[in-house]
């Protein structure tokens, strides 16, 4: 069976791909720093594959040793999906604030994917196709939210991962990346605060999980000569 790795992928967004890799006939290993989460979770049937959840931390080099581990050998999918949301206003940033979203947004992934890169090559020369997915945002791509400085550098850095892995791992490995606009509301937002975003949305809606998912699942499965481009998924938010 072909295997997945979905970092953060136990809930939220990162749930919703780890479906839509499962739907396929995938093992889908599933990442949380949180050990409880990872014990409830377990490993459940999916489609025609599974979901497993391993305890690991991937701003750590123990937590990447943990997920090279549990993935085995031959990894066909790697998604970069873990993230951090914090708000950071000027003038209450402070240095660890930084160095946490840039370990867990830009740090880890080119670490992690470093560490399987063997693991995604052989799975590569096996079926004839690997690659690597990076969750972005729309809004560190031009579109900046007010308040979010040190998440949204992180999500830049990653971008430039995106890019400079796609010429660096081919071409036995593609690599690309995902920006949603909103796909799921962060709790914190109020009614008032969705119904500004969203009146700016063509499509009239705010995304779903699926909405996400599916484009990784496109990217990650079904694009074989597509490396190095970011799709957003957005509804058209970012056109206006």
């Amino acid at each position: 069976m072909p295997r997945a790795v979905v970092t953060g992928g136990t809930h939220r967004v990162g749930r919703a791909i780890a479906g839509a890799l499962a739907s396929r006939g995938m093992h889908v290993l599933v990442t949380t720093r949180d050990a409880g989460r990872a014990r409830s979770f377990g490993s459940i049937a999916c489609g025609g594959g599974s979901i497993t959840a391993v305890h690991a931390d991937i701003t750590t080099d123990h937590g990447i040793a943990a997920v090279c581990e549990a993935a085995g050998p031959s990894v066909r999918v790697l998604v970069h999906n873990a993230s951090s949301y914090e708000s950071t206003p000027i003038g209450s940033i402070e240095r660890s604030s930084i160095e946490s979203s840039l370990a867990v947004h830009a740090t880890a992934p080119l670490l992690l994917t470093q560490a399987l890169l063997a693991s995604l090559q052989r799975a590569q020369q096996a079926c004839g196709d690997a690659s690597v997915v990076a969750m972005l945002d729309i809004h560190a791509m031009g579109r900046p939210r007010r308040g979010r400085s040190a998440y949204l550098m992180g999500k830049a850095a990653l971008q430039g991962l995106v890019q400079s892995l796609a010429i660096d791992l081919a071409p036995l490995v593609r690599v690309n990346g995902v920006a949603p606009g909103v796909v799921e509301w962060d709790q914190q937002a109020d009614a008032a605060e969705r119904s500004r975003y969203e009146a700016r949305i063509p499509l009239a809606r705010a995304g779903t999980p699926d909405d996400a998912a599916g484009a990784v699942r496109w990217l990650a499965l079904d694009a074989p000569y597509v490396s190095g481009t970011i799709v957003t998924v957005d509804g058209g938010r970012s056109l206006q």
